[in-house]
């Protein structure tokens, strides 16, 4: 992990994304699991645009 965390928050979306990371690895060798892995990066993006929120908040206060 290169981003160091600011804040508990951060650190539970940075987490999150790893162990969702992790879990479209693992899925990715199953068939048919392409809607899946669709909506696993859905909500990955969901994550990634929280935690730049949050990191933009951080860095203005």
């Amino acid at each position: 992990m290169s981003y160091e965390p600011g804040s508990p928050q951060c650190r539970n979306l940075i987490e999150a994304k790893e162990n969702l990371i992790s879990t479209m690895k693992a899925l990715d060798s199953i068939e048919n699991l392409d809607h899946v892995h669709k909506k696993l990066k859905e909500i990955y993006n969901e994550l990634e645009e929280m935690h730049e929120s949050i990191r933009i908040q951080e860095l203005n206060s």
